[in-house]
């Protein structure tokens, strides 16, 4: 069998891998050099503790799997299984976590409440005020800027697989067959469709009332921290945001313990993860309403500052890079992915949201699935 993907990213990456894997051939199609979208301006977190239940978590368990097999086959991934801890302070914050823990699948997460001192045995590096944390043991990491790379030259090895760069594909042209803007026409016995966030052009024209929004973040990476950050990290107003926490006890925090108005007004909460050059990867806003601000704002950036360096009792290390990215989210975001069969042997697969990174193994693995590879 031959396949065509058209999309760069991790979506179609994985798409890709599933493909070579099962010993089909493979076309890779990206519009620009390289992928740019957000498939590297994320956490590069494989986030396992904030997803709702059913088939939200059975999917990122399933691609967290994926994730550890693949990193031991590319090293260049940068795979690390360093759970999470959340800290909590206060009573409120702190019923979140023992209602999580508390759920029937918690043993599946590998949550646990922890003490304070407990969690600085985890993580020596969390020496600020808290007084309890919710560690999850499942979530894990790898190298968003760099993931693709090193799994397009595994890739490369099988000698099936061609990446073709700086190409936009503009129709198809008939049963499994694209033309670019090159002039070149692609045939294959299937063509799947990853272009992330990218919903305008050829996606509109095949599924013009897809029901998939895009979403605006700002996100920002320090110079090295000096110490090694041994787990990733969240704040309680992750609680908040993910389906995972909804509980009578996350009603009690949110009718009367507020965010702080920056955090509120920007749909904030604190993600951190430590990259491999030790730098920090820091985040994130949520921005909804279209047309979206072309500028970035130092207001959530100065709280983001302010929830970190009162996590780890230092000062935070400067900061090299700040940048917005903007992802695909299904509108019934209790759905994984979309994915449609939008022409005769061509599938359109997007909108997993911030659940792009986590579930990119297994959403790929699914299509392959379903479409018989």
């Amino acid at each position: 069998m031959r396949v065509i993907v058209v999309g760069g990213g991790v979506v179609g990456t994985m798409h890709a891998w599933q493909a070579v894997q099962r010993g089909h051939e493979v076309v890779q199609i990206e519009r620009e050099a390289e992928a740019r979208g957000a498939s590297l301006r994320n956490f590069g977190q494989i986030w396992v503790s904030g997803r709702a239940g059913g088939e939200e978590l059975d999917t990122a368990l399933r691609a967290r799997e994926l994730w550890e097999r693949i990193g031991a086959e590319v090293p260049g991934l940068g795979f690390r299984a360093i759970g999470s801890l959340t800290p909590v302070r206060g009573a409120r914050e702190r019923a979140v976590a023992e209602a999580a823990v508390a759920r029937p699948d918690a043993a599946a997460r590998g949550y646990r409440l922890v003490t304070a001192a407990e969690a600085r045995e985890i993580n020596p590096a969390l020496r600020g005020d808290f007084e309890a944390a919710l560690w999850c043991e499942r979530d894990a990491a790898v190298e968003p800027r760099t993931a693709q790379l090193h799994l397009r030259d595994a890739l490369r090895a099988c000698g099936r697989y061609t990446f073709l760069p700086g190409r936009e594909v503009r129709e198809v042209t008939g049963p499994g067959a694209v033309r670019d803007d090159h002039g070149d026409v692609h045939r294959g016995d299937a063509v799947v469709l990853a272009t992330g966030a990218w919903l305008s052009g050829l996606v509109r024209e095949l599924a013009p009332d897809l029901p998939v929004r895009r979403v605006r973040l700002q996100m920002m990476q320090t110079a090295p921290l000096g110490e090694r950050l041994t787990t990733s990290v969240a704040d309680a107003d992750s609680f908040r945001y993910y389906p995972a926490y909804a509980s009578p006890a996350l009603d009690a925090l949110n009718a009367e313990q507020e965010q702080a108005p920056v955090a509120a007004a920007h749909k904030m909460q604190l993600l951190m993860v430590q990259r491999l050059d030790g730098g920090l990867t820091i985040g994130d806003t949520h921005e909804y309403e279209h047309p979206f601000a072309f500028d970035t704002l130092e207001d959530p950036y100065e709280h983001l500052t302010g929830v970190v360096e009162a996590f780890l009792g230092r000062p935070l290390p400067k900061i090299r890079h700040r940048w917005a990215g903007v992802y695909a989210q299904c509108t019934d975001t209790s759905r994984v992915v979309h994915r449609q069969q939008v022409a005769d042997g061509v599938w359109l697969v997007t909108g997993p949201g911030g659940r792009g990174m986590t579930c990119s193994p297994a959403i790929a693995e699914t299509t392959a699935n379903e479409l018989g590879w």
